[in-house]
Order: C-alpha cells, then structure tokens, then sequence
C-alpha cells in the first residue's frame, strides 16, 4: 500500500504543478523560463508515476 499512497501523492503534485502552469501563463508578467522548469517538473512527475506504476503491475 505505500506504493499505491507514494503514486497518490505524486498525482496530487502533478495536478498542483498543472494548476500552477496554468496560472502563470495568464498572469500578465509571466516567466517563460520558468513555466518552463514547471513543465520540466510536471513531465518528471508523469514519468515517475508511469515508471511505478508499470512496476507495480508487474508485481502483481
């Protein structure tokens, strides 16, 4: 079950990333490098929740 809470969390991180995105790019003064690092984080996260879970599916 700690993976299954360990993929939840990241989930949670990924949709606050998505929402942060979102309001930077239509804040008036927004960052294109960040956004950018945001987008970077974003596609981590993604790739980590695909990694475990493909592990997980494994496993069972």
């Amino acid at each position: 079950m700690a993976l299954e809470s360990h993929i939840a969390e990241l989930r949670d991180r990924h949709r606050a990333l998505e929402v942060e995105i979102e309001a930077e790019i239509h804040h008036p003064s927004s960052d294109d490098l960040h956004i950018a690092e945001l987008k970077k984080q974003k596609l981590r996260l993604k790739e980590e929740i695909e990694r475990l879970g493909s592990e997980r599916s494994v496993a069972a």
